[in-house]
């Protein structure tokens, strides 16, 4: 759809990568670099547009039964609060950090955010190239984890009577986080078809195989590049004048 004038004038040339309907004739659009938020003329209030950059230290939510707020963290600089309803927050929150990730170098020029999953203190985000983890009440900080898909080995799914682990094998060891069982299922096929289609096989049980080859190629790489000094020196004599005899 056509912007309004006002906002389509604060885009400038920039790409707007997505939009999300706040309500009326409000609007969010989402650029590589910020967030612009369209207010239309109103009965106390004249049409604007506020904008909130992408080099954010940290997101927050905080939800209420009809109206939330995104509130963007930029360390020494303070917080800029977004208002927008409730309804609209997870639709607003996936592209807006997507943006703050690629601004802050976690992910790369190109690199596209599948989907976003936030659980009470669990936030992952499923990218074409790694699952970022986030722990804590914030949504998004600088203490993140991420876990490359090159670096994986495997990757498993224990379902409980609630929730479900997702089990991750990378570097020689163990990643395991829980999700909850009413979205589990998103969550498994989102990973799978990003992990998948990042290693260019069809299935998790190929890629299990593909993951298990590369192992034994490595192993055997390691076991060539050994140099051999044979059998060593031979022993020294405690009696070097009867070896001589």
């Amino acid at each position: 759809m056509s912007l309004p004038e006002l906002l389509s004038g604060a885009v400038g040339d920039e790409e707007v990568v997505a939009e999300v309907p706040l309500g009326g004739d409000d609007v969010l659009a989402v650029t590589p670099t910020r967030t612009l938020v369209y207010r239309a003329d109103g009965l106390l209030s004249d049409e604007s547009v506020e904008e909130y950059g992408h080099d954010a230290e940290r997101i927050a939510v905080s939800t209420g039964r009809r109206k939330s707020k995104i509130v963007l963290g930029y360390g020494l600089d303070g917080d800029e609060t977004l208002s927008l309803p409730t309804k609209r927050v997870d639709d607003a929150l996936h592209p807006i950090l997507a943006g703050v990730l690629s601004a802050t170098g976690v992910t790369e020029p190109g690199e596209s955010v599948r989907r976003t999953f936030r659980f009470s203190e669990l936030t992952l985000v499923v990218t074409d190239s790694r699952l970022v983890k986030h722990v804590g009440s914030a949504v998004w900080d600088e203490e993140f984890e991420e876990f490359p898909y090159a670096n994986l080995t495997d990757l498993d799914f224990e379902e409980g009577t609630v929730a479900t682990a997702v089990v991750l094998a990378h570097d020689g060891r163990s990643e395991r986080f829980k999700a909850p069982n009413e979205s589990a299922r998103a969550v498994r096929e989102t990973l799978v078809d990003a992990v998948c289609a990042f290693h260019e096989v069809g299935s998790l049980e190929e890629f299990r195989v593909t993951a298990a080859d590369d192992a034994d190629d490595a192993d055997a790489s390691e076991s060539a590049g050994t140099t051999d000094f044979g059998e060593g020196p031979d022993p020294l004599s405690a009696s070097p004048v009867a070896d001589a005899e």
